[in-house]
């Protein structure tokens, strides 16, 4: 891996994302009237004629940068290599020579050359041609769409025809077709993890953030493209479209001439040793024969006997032949092959570097362990959480749906029977929590809340210990949050649960209400591994391949999915280690670290 080749290439991603970074900023700090003035736009949208005037001034909403993959491209690499290039050169040397010297030009020997360069030629052209059209068949198959306001009514258009200053409405499901600064939210919760890799969604509002010192994807009203929304619903206005978001400077930024894998240096390296030996031998030959014999014109053959066979001509053919058959057999298995030549790079590799979220992990959430305020499971604390997320009206998130399929799973569906909803307080992002007012078949009245840990704590005037009911003193507290952080160091996205009995028949229930409350315990998510990721990195070990794994997750949390698959966890970099290192002081702990967090 060459370091020094990765730092210029993240200076370069810095200063072509600078701008964009500076625009983001800009527009997430604004007043949202001065937005609207500053991207001549209202709170109603465009109007199509609008809409139009700003596509063909800035195009489409599609990232254009580095494509270069059409069919008269594929058909240059594939003639044009340095094997090729040698034997056209002899062909052409060999005709010509016979033309000017003997006036009796060897066709058959030009033939044959061509054939080998056409043949080689056609399969790794065919080859590419398949590939790519299996490609292109997958990408068909994904058609992403957005509600835009247009003419002040919702409609329906391909995402390619967005544009700046659109109003567009977002919910759960839909992808983020630019970057957008949100105006309106409510339980809107993004997935960045293409960005940053974080497994777990993040919270966005409409406010203007507090802080101005918050990396770029932390801004908590901007909202990028290639992110998509798992819960909640949203309306934004599109601050900008295709290589002008973040996601496009990063494609600009990546997009340069790509360096050449071993393979293609291996055919450079032969090839240049082939012409070396022709410029030396060809001349020598030559010049010794004519001074030997006296017939120059006969030495000047017999040279260029010499080249000729000192070239394999046989060998593209064979070289790509072996290729496509490799390409042939990856097929089989389901893999597209795009570059021959990256059948040879692929078999000899001997360090895989991999993202977590969605390669090793299933990238959902999963509800992992229930337990007590003493961190033993307890079946009591999942039956509450499961109420919680059941009987709220709104829009369940991940974390509802991890609750309401693990208690479905441990057959709690049943109690539901016993129980009947009749008000809740839904949650909100200041307070971080949600509560429900149940009542049971004897006319119990409980209120059942579930939330962050720090904001559950502060509403609990009491601690369930080994069934008993404590006042929440310093003692206990500390306890919980013992329990609390050693499962969160662990890798488990940590929720409170707290109950409250004999709650008064007032008819409507406030916030105010969640006063007072008994924390009963916690329960924890993870984003589990897959189950071919353990077996899969097995193999790559016995076939003397490491996996190191490279992520934008926390510590706890890809310490906890590496240890299940088989990754070497310790030692381990966290990000802001290695931006204080440089490249000399990197070397040493980049041979032995298989672990790299918070990148």
């Amino acid at each position: 891996m060459n370091f020094a080749n990765k730092k210029n290439i993240s200076r370069h991603l810095s200063k072509n994302n600078q701008n964009v970074d500076e625009n983001l900023r800009s527009y997430a700090f604004s007043a949202v009237e001065k937005l609207f003035t500053d991207i001549s736009t209202t709170s109603e949208g465009l109007t199509n004629i609008e809409a139009e005037n700003r596509q063909n001034e800035h195009g489409k909403n599609v990232i254009t940068v580095g494509n270069k993959d059409t069919a008269l491209h594929r058909l240059r690499e594939a003639v044009i290599n340095p094997f090729n290039v040698i034997l056209i050169i002899i062909a052409a040397i060999t005709y010509f020579t016979d033309v000017i010297i003997a006036a009796r030009p060897d066709y058959l020997t030009v033939i044959i050359i061509f054939s080998l360069v056409l043949l080689s030629s056609l399969v790794a052209f065919v080859q590419t041609q398949r590939s790519n059209a299996a490609a292109e068949s997958l990408s068909k198959m994904i058609s992403n769409k957005a509600d835009v306001w247009r003419n002040n009514k919702l409609v329906e258009i391909p995402t390619e025809d967005v544009v700046q200053g659109d109003i567009i409405r977002l919910s759960a499901g839909n992808m983020l077709p630019a970057d957008v600064r949100f105006l309106t939210t409510k339980d809107t919760f993004i997935a960045q993890a293409a960005l940053t890799g974080e497994s777990n969604p993040v919270e966005k509002f409409s406010q203007i953030p507090n802080e101005s010192n918050q990396s770029l994807t932390d801004l908590q009203n901007i909202g990028f493209m290639g992110s998509n929304v798992v819960s909640g619903s949203a309306t934004a206005l599109v601050l900008s479209t295709g290589n002008n978001t973040y996601f496009g400077s990063m494609a600009k930024s990546l997009s340069g001439d790509r360096a050449k894998s071993s393979f293609e240096r291996g055919v450079d390296s032969i090839s240049k040793l082939l012409v070396r030996m022709m410029l030396v031998l060809v001349p020598v030959v030559f010049l010794i024969n004519t001074v030997a014999k006296g017939d120059w014109v006969t030495s000047l053959f017999f040279s260029i006997s010499i080249a000729v066979g000192l070239t394999p001509e046989m060998l593209p053919v064979i070289m790509t032949s072996t290729l496509a058959k490799g390409a042939v057999s990856m097929a089989k298995h389901k893999v597209i092959v795009r570059t021959l030549g990256a059948i040879q790079t692929f078999g000899e590799m001997d360090i895989l570097c991999t993202d977590k979220t969605g390669t090793l992990t299933e990238d959902k959430i999963v509800l992992e362990k229930y337990m007590n305020v003493n961190g033993m499971d307890d079946t009591r604390i999942l039956r509450h959480a499961y109420l919680n997320s059941y009987f709220q009206t709104g829009l369940k998130n991940l974390i509802d749906l991890a609750v309401i399929n693990r208690a479905e799973l441990s057959g709690l569906k049943p109690i539901l029977d016993n129980y009947t909803c009749v008000d809740e307080i839904p949650f909100d992002f200041s307070r971080r929590r949600m509560s429900v007012v149940l009542v049971d078949q004897n006319g119990k009245r409980q209120l059942m809340t579930k939330g962050a840990v720090e904001e559950m704590i502060a509403i609990s005037s009491f601690v369930e210990i080994n069934g008993q009911v404590l006042p929440m003193d310093q003692e206990a507290k500390c306890s919980a949050m013992a329990t609390y952080e050693k499962h969160n160091a662990d890798g488990l996205r940590m929720i409170a649960v707290a109950q409250k009995n004999e709650v008064p028949d007032s008819g409507t229930y406030g916030v105010a209400d969640e006063q007072d409350m008994v924390l009963i315990g916690f329960i924890g998510f993870l984003d589990p591994p897959k189950k071919s990721a353990q077996a899969a990195i097995a193999a790559l070990s016995e076939h003397g391949v490491r996996t190191v794994v490279l992520t934008g997750d926390s510590e706890g949390v890809a310490v906890k999915v590496c240890g299940k698959v088989g990754v070497k966890t310790s030692p381990l970099l966290v990000g802001s280690d290695i931006d204080n290192l440089d490249v000399s002081a990197l070397l040493d702990p980049i041979k032995k670290c298989d672990l790299f967090v918070k990148l």
